[in-house]
This record gives C-alpha cells, structure tokens and sequence, in this order.
C-alpha cells in the first residue's frame, strides 16, 4: 500500500509533546483522557453566546473522527474523494498545516447505511509520541507525531484472514504504556505498541456483516480486576489484560447487532443502552474460574450511538428517539427524560455537574446535570455541516470536527 507524506516546516513550531505531558492539557483519544467525556480543566464560564470566540477554520474532507489536541498541534483524519485516507497535523495555535500523511484505502457502506456515509470512524489516539490511527478497510496506522513517518502498519483482513467490516473500522484504538487494544479483524486484539506485532487474539466474531464491533474498549478495575471491558456486537465482556482470557460475558439484545456505546462503569457494574434492545446494568463480581455477572435492572430506554455520562449516581443519555434522559444508576429508575427531540446524535464531556453537549444539528450546549429536571443553561450554534465526531477540549479551547471542516474555539 503506497503511503505518502507532506511536511510543512513552521519556524515557530513549538516544542513537540512527549508522553510526560499527557495531562487535561492535552485531548489524546477518544472521549479523553480517561476516555469516559469528563473534563477536569480549567473551570467553565456560566455561558456560551459572547463567550465562545472563533480562532480558526480549516475546510476538510468528510470524518467522524474526533479531533486529538496536544500542547502545540491538533491531528485530524478524512477520507479523500472516497478513494484515500488523510492524516493532518495542524499548528494549535493558526490551524496551519505541519504534515499530512496519506494512503489508499476508502470502501463503501451497506445501502441502508449510506446515509451515514462512506467515511473514516476511527478516532484515533495519540500517546505522546506517536499517532495510532485506524482506516477502513480494517488497518491500524502508527505515525510519528511529529513527522506524520510511518513507524508501521497493520492490515487485519490480511494478518487474520477475516473478511472485511461492512461498515469498516469503528473502534477507537486505546493506547496504554506498552500496547494498543483494538477491536478488530473480527475480534479483539492486543498489539504490541513498538512494532504492531500481536500479542493475543480474543472474542473472534467472524467479523463481515454481523460481527466487527460498532464500540470502542476501556480498562477499568470490576471485582477487584483490572481488565479491558468491550462490546461486540453480541454481548458484553472483561478481558484479562495479559493473556486475552475472557472473565465473563454477557449476551446483549440489539437490532442489527447495533451495540454502539462504549461501556460505562458505575461501581463494580456495567451499563449500557441499545438500538432495539433495552437499558441494563450487570454487577460483576468474583468467581472461579470465571467472574460472575448478573443482570441488576432494566429499564425501556434504547439508547442509539451517543455515550452517556456518568455525575454521581445518575447516567446522561441521548435516545434513539432523539429525547434526552436521565437515569438512576443504583435502581434503574427513569427520572426524567424530555418532551424535546433534538438532533441524531450527542457528544458529550462533563465537568464537576455541567454538561457540554455538541448536537449533530451544530448546536453546542452547555446543561446543567441535575436529577430534578432538564435544565439547559446555554446554546450556540458551531458549525455549517453535520457534527458527528465527539467534541474535543483542551484548556479553554474546544475542537469542533464537523462534516468538512474543523473549527476550533476559544472562551477563555
């Protein structure tokens, strides 16, 4: 696969984050730091209108990645007239370009999923040093972040022999200090950060139509365990980070096997929320040989593909139907949910008891989180195009990826 890459030299480039500056500083993965939308930065201001100032736009192909910010740069990826893949490296603080890297690499999705487009998913991760980025057609990238050089690549349908995802690479890479976790190639993988070499291989799903998971993974701490928790497109399950040994699983219900969110923790359990399915939560707890899980409650909210936030004992959900709701976590009681329908799909990052909420409509909103009753603060439209990717934030700055651009925010 030819691989490209442009390098543009600014004199004023700043110098280059390393992996000690991974801080709120800086928006490295998907949903951040602790890949769960919080956000424990500078305080936010009580509003958005007269408050959000533009500091630059740049026009791009179409994503759904979230951007990455560092200290000095924001990395964005697009796909180029449905033939190529592009990874941008832009100045934080002009929006000029450092490098782009580019490779073939596009597909197109089932028709009944063509609305949504044919291109990039992946939000990609960055660790400091190098940029993990996943393509389409089921490859996983790593770039030298401050270059955009490729240090090497992995083509899952070749390595495993599985057939290509129908909708192409979904997951977001998570990154740790010697390994990236993928799910992918049908499966779930473990890859060697130095060199993209496979450590384990787990939960084989076939991958194609059915399998390749719409969700991303976390490594959290159920039942006394460290472990990746992950959702397929069929169930729920821990992973014993060493080894790939599956801990415990759990079937899930959804159409189409749409199980998008990423898995949220509350206490030993896990939550989640379907597409034709319902709201569950599962308490994890210890056992031989395998940990136990049990269903604690459900409720008949679906959730669709926005990820809720967790602020104290209640979950923030967008709906399917467009609805916005809130959830008690140790009961499963539905607290409130409004009568407004808003746009398809929310990002989300919470702060102390505030709520930021980028709208696929273009609409930023800034909630307060209260169990009483709905109470949005503040709103401001951010954009011309659709806006699927998750918001991203760093400082007092906010990364809005629209459709065919990336704008980014200042309301200090």
């Amino acid at each position: 696969m030819k691989v490209s890459v442009v390098v543009i030299l600014l004199l004023s480039l700043s110098p280059f984050a390393h992996a000690d500056e991974l801080t709120w500083e800086n928006w490295n993965q998907w949903r951040g730091p602790r890949r769960d939308g919080s956000f424990q930065g500078p305080t936010w201001p009580d509003k958005l209108n007269g408050r959000l100032k533009k500091v630059w736009r740049v026009e791009l192909g179409p994503s759904y990645a979230s951007p990455v910010i560092t200290s000095d740069r924001i990395f964005t990826v697009e796909t180029h007239r449905q033939k190529q893949e592009v990874v941008r490296a832009l100045d934080r603080k002009t929006g000029k370009q450092l490098w782009e890297t580019v490779w073939d690499g596009s597909m197109s999705v089932p028709f009944f999923a063509a609305k949504n487009g044919s291109w990039v998913r992946s939000s990609p991760a960055f660790d400091g040093k190098h940029l993990y980025v996943g393509g389409m057609r089921d490859v996983l990238v790593c770039l030298d972040g401050e270059t955009g050089k490729q240090v090497w690549r992995v083509d899952f349908v070749e390595r495993f022999k599985a057939p290509l995802p129908a909708f192409g690479f979904v997951c977001s890479p998570l990154v740790t200090d010697d390994a990236v976790y993928v799910q992918a190639g049908g499966s779930v993988v473990k890859l060697d950060k130095k060199d993209g070499s496979t450590i384990w291989r787990s939960l084989k799903d076939g991958g194609g139509m059915y399998g390749s998971a719409f969700s991303s993974p976390v490594i959290v701490k159920l039942a006394g365990v460290e472990q990746l928790v992950v959702q397929t497109r069929s169930q729920l399950a821990g992973i014993e980070l060493d080894n790939g040994r599956v801990l415990w699983e759990q079937p899930v219900k959804a159409f189409r096997g749409m199980n998008i969110l990423t898995p949220t923790v509350y206490a030993n359990g896990v939550f989640t929320s379907t597409y034709g399915g319902r709201t569950k939560l599962w308490k994890v707890t210890s056992g031989d040989p395998k940990l136990k899980v049990a269903q604690v409650w459900d409720n008949r909210l679906q959730g669709y593909m926005s990820s809720p936030v967790v602020i104290g004992d209640h979950a923030y959900l967008h709906l399917r139907n467009q609805r916005f709701a809130c959830v008690a976590l140790n009961s499963g009681e539905i607290v409130w949910s409004t009568q407004q329908r808003f746009g398809q799909y929310w990002s989300m990052i919470k702060q102390n008891e505030r709520m930021l909420a980028l709208d696929q409509d273009q609409t930023l909103r800034l909630i307060k989180a209260t169990p009483e009753k709905f109470v949005l603060v503040d709103e401001v439209k951010v954009g011309e195009k659709s806006t699927w990717a998750h918001i991203a934030m760093s400082g007092h700055e906010i990364a809005v990826r629209e459709l065919m651009a990336l704008t980014l925010y200042d309301w200090k």
